[in-house]
């Protein structure tokens, strides 16, 4: 399958999967999941990285390097959505410290909290699913959109060599 995975194809699986994850999301926020602070920042990557593949994907076809570079930066950008997720997962599993302001020892050393907004541990995840927060999944989901954005940008190096 990677073989035949164009670039037009891995930036339209790319959409497809984060468009899916997000929209997950959403759903769990719907049905009372509430999300923390830094899940609420996981999701940055997921805003930039929707329409950014849907615009690789429509013009991969006619630009090759605009392809290439749209691809390698979403690759970077899932890489970086990964660590923030990995991160996030730590802080949930207490091997290190999160942020102050959402943490179970978070006080008042901030200032008074807003009483407007449920309050949001961002070290007490809200469900595991087989053993992983939401967090730790979007760490998994965004490491398959990296290797799916470089399994295409392979492509179009192969695409753009010159055969002998």
């Amino acid at each position: 399958m990677l073989t035949s995975l164009t670039p037009q194809r891995a930036a339209s699986l790319i959409f497809l999967v984060a468009f899916a994850t997000i929209a997950g999301a959403w759903l769990f926020e719907y049905y009372g999941y509430a999300p923390c602070e830094l899940c609420l920042k996981q999701r940055w990557a997921y805003y930039a990285g929707v329409p950014l593949a849907l615009v690789v994907a429509l013009i991969a076809p006619r630009n090759p390097g605009l392809a290439k570079a749209g691809l390698t930066l979403l690759a970077l950008l899932w890489l970086a959505s990964m660590v923030f997720g990995i991160y996030h997962s730590g802080v949930e599993w207490k091997w290190w410290p999160g942020p102050a302001t959402c943490t179970t020892q978070a006080g008042f050393s901030g200032g008074l909290p807003d009483l407007s907004k449920p309050a949001v541990m961002c070290d007490q995840p809200a469900i595991r699913i087989l053993g992983l927060s939401l967090a730790g999944w979007n760490a998994i989901v965004s490491l398959g959109l990296a290797l799916l954005a470089l399994a295409g940008l392979r492509r179009v190096h192969g695409s753009s060599s010159v055969s002998q």
